[in-house]
This record gives structure tokens, C-alpha cells and sequence, in this order.
């Protein structure tokens, strides 16, 4: 499975220029946007820039995680020292994601 894929409606069909991960730390989806972010195209070892900081998503199930900063590097997602959850700090892998 891939770690990065993109929006779709039920005709199969791109939606928008956003893409979906699923994050560890906050145990939920985040997304981007393209144009907005720039993403190298690669869903299994993908590059975005800039940071990414999702405050206060209600959607995710992890209470303590009001705020998630991260840089996603080659596969790899770094989570900044201003994360509330337990991988502030932290660089892991980018865990595969089901399209949903």
C-alpha cells in the first residue's frame, strides 16, 4: 500500500489536488494540498514541503493530540518538538495507508 494517495470521489475520479496520509502520532488522516504544498510525486517515498501543522482536529483519535507539526521527508515523517502527542520529537517511518 502506498503512504500517500489522493482524493478521490466515487467515480474513481481526482478530486482538487489533495493528498492524504495517515499520521501515528494523532492516529488519523492529514492531508495536503497541491498546489499549496509542493509533494515529489511519490507515493511510497514522498517529499512535502513546507512543514505541515494540523491544530485541533476533531477527526482524529487521539484527545491529546490538539496540535501536530511535521516535516515528511523520503518516506520518513519528523514530528517537531511542538507536537502534543507521544512522537513529538521524534522520526518515523511513514506508515502505508489504505485508500479510504
Amino acid at each position: 500500500m502506498p503512504k500517500f494517495y489522493k482524493a478521490t470521489n466515487k467515480a474513481g475520479e481526482t478530486v482538487d489536488g489533495t493528498w492524504f496520509f495517515w499520521c501515528p502520532g494523532c492516529n488519523c488522516l492529514h492531508s495536503i494540498k497541491v498546489p499549496g504544498w509542493t509533494f515529489n510525486g511519490d507515493v511510497n517515498r514522498p517529499t512535502v514541503t513546507p512543514s505541515i501543522l494540523v491544530n485541533g482536529n476533531p477527526a482524529c483519535h487521539n484527545p491529546t493530540a490538539k496540535r501536530c507539526h511535521s516535516f515528511i521527508t523520503d518516506g520518513k515523517i519528523a514530528f517537531c518538538g511542538d507536537c502534543e502527542h507521544e512522537l513529538s520529537g521524534q522520526t518515523v517511518e511513514l506508515p502505508d495507508v489504505e485508500n479510504v
